[in-house]
């Protein structure tokens, strides 16, 4: 393991502030799924869907927090693919960068169709054109500088934040019986079939769509290479994502299943606008929709920046063209950021195109690529710890719980929502074109090796802590 070099990543330029990165990981822990996507998991687990998010949001705290321990111990620009390259070897950390890099390339094209979608229905204008205005703005806010899109990032969060904060407030007045002409009490948690109505594994089934919603939080790992503490930057954001696991998610849900029963048809569908017309909230409808596509647009923003430099790692480890890695005079990878958003224009074109074919194979192609990340996360973990203990055991000031036997639990634990997902039909698609896009990475690498100008990367640069 190399030594810390005496500043942070060539080149990168540390724009990003502390209250960037806090906003850049409680951001990260609150997508659009949470306000449309939550209503499936309802449908699934009835009230008990507050048990799936609970245990899906402990499951990638351990995540983020083993992640963590090596940032604070080893920061490096591209933290979890450099991880893998550290622990499992370059091919480890070759597949890892390029899996991620997908993922977030196709969310680009992704969000960008999603918040077009909101926006035609706005202003009757064409989805693609708003789609290909939505690339273009948020792209060009990435060429600026790392702080344009840190300060991007900063007002997205804190609209998504503050939506959440009012909704818990008023369901909190509403429940407790405090708001106008309110019933109060907690006769829907029990109520239509019991708090379990679906039955126990119910619970397990929905944490399969669950812990995928938790995507992003680990933004904040990558970002750390681009601001002026990383070590104390991530330590600090990690420390915090119980709280706003329990805040965002696990509350919000709680008062979605307390203000109307589970089985009602519009909580399936929009659940939080249900919620806040049941309270009585005026133009509802049109309140959470621009909320929804304020998460979007933070998505994309978040998307385009993470798979830059995810690229520009990988091009700086030689695993992709070296013509790549150039910066420009802000310190901002401009080719990596291109690349990504003309690779997102494809997935854009695919989806009004080919919807039903090469969109959707799309979409589920990444659908579990985060476990997959997530794994790898874990067994570097794994197997950096008792380097790190040998060869520098004070750089150990941010730990992971109840090591090893936590961290091998929760590899076990992801292993299982993979297994489950080849007997759930909704799910098995999305594994199996998954497993499809893991394997054609991992099948590139034999050949990055043979024909590749560079050797293989195997020593990372430490940054300053």
């Amino acid at each position: 393991m190399s030594k810390e070099s005496p500043a942070a990543e060539p080149g990168l330029r540390a724009g990003l502030r502390r209250r960037h990165m806090t906003m850049l990981a409680i951001g990260g822990a609150i997508g659009a799924g949470l306000f449309v996507g939550s209503g499936a998991v309802i449908g699934t687990a009835g009230p008990a869907a507050v048990l799936s998010y609970a245990a899906a949001g402990l499951l990638v705290l351990c995540v983020l927090r083993a992640l963590g321990e090596m940032v604070v111990a080893r920061p490096v620009a591209g933290s979890l693919a450099e991880y893998a390259r550290m622990a499992l070897g370059p091919g480890a950390g070759f597949t890892v960068g390029w899996l991620y890099w997908y993922l977030y390339v196709v969310l680009v094209g992704a969000e960008a169709v999603a918040g077009a979608a909101i926006l035609a229905s706005w202003t009757g204008l064409p989805a693609w054109l708003l789609a290909a205005v939505l690339l273009v703005v948020m792209t060009a806010v990435n060429l600026v500088s790392v702080r344009s899109f840190g300060e991007f990032e900063f007002w997205f969060a804190s609209v998504k934040v503050a939506a959440i904060a009012v909704f818990a407030v008023l369901g909190l007045l509403y429940v407790f019986g405090a708001w106008p002409d309110s019933p109060g009490g907690l006769g829907n948690l029990t109520g239509n079939g019991g708090f379990v109505p679906n039955g126990v594994t119910s619970i397990f089934t929905a944490i399969v769509a669950v812990m995928f919603a938790f995507g992003g939080t680990e933004i904040v790992t990558i970002a750390a290479a681009e601001s002026r503490e990383p070590g104390r930057a991530v330590a600090r954001a990690t420390s915090n994502v119980l709280y706003r696991v329990a805040l965002f998610y696990v509350l919000s849900i709680f008062l979605v299943v307390a203000i109307l029963p589970w089985d009602d048809a519009q909580v399936l569908t929009s659940p939080f606008v249900s919620a806040l017309e049941r309270i009585g909230v005026p133009a509802a409808a049109t309140i959470m929709e621009a909320v929804i596509l304020t998460a979007v647009l933070s998505v994309l923003n978040s998307a385009i920046y993470v798979s830059s430099r995810m690229l520009y790692v990988l091009t700086r480890d030689g695993d992709a063209p070296a013509g790549l890695v150039k910066l420009n005079s802000g310190g901002v990878p401009v080719r990596a950021i291109l690349l990504g958003t003309v690779a997102a224009w494809l997935a854009v074109i695919a989806s009004y195109v080919s919807p039903d074919q090469v969109f959707r194979f799309l979409m589920n192609s990444i659908g579990s690529i985060l476990a997959f990340v997530y794994i790898a996360i874990m067994v570097s973990e794994l197997r950096l710890r008792p380097r790190l203990e040998r060869e520098d055991p004070s750089s150990l000031t941010y730990r992971m719980w109840l090591f090893p036997y936590l961290p091998v639990a929760v590899i076990l634990a992801l292993v299982a929502v993979l297994v489950s997902m080849a007997f759930m039909a909704g799910q098995r698609t999305q594994l199996l074109a998954s497993l499809a896009s893991l394997a054609i990475v991992a099948a590139l690498y034999p050949l990055r090796r043979r024909y590749g100008r560079r050797p293989p990367v195997t020593d990372v640069a430490v940054l300053r802590r």
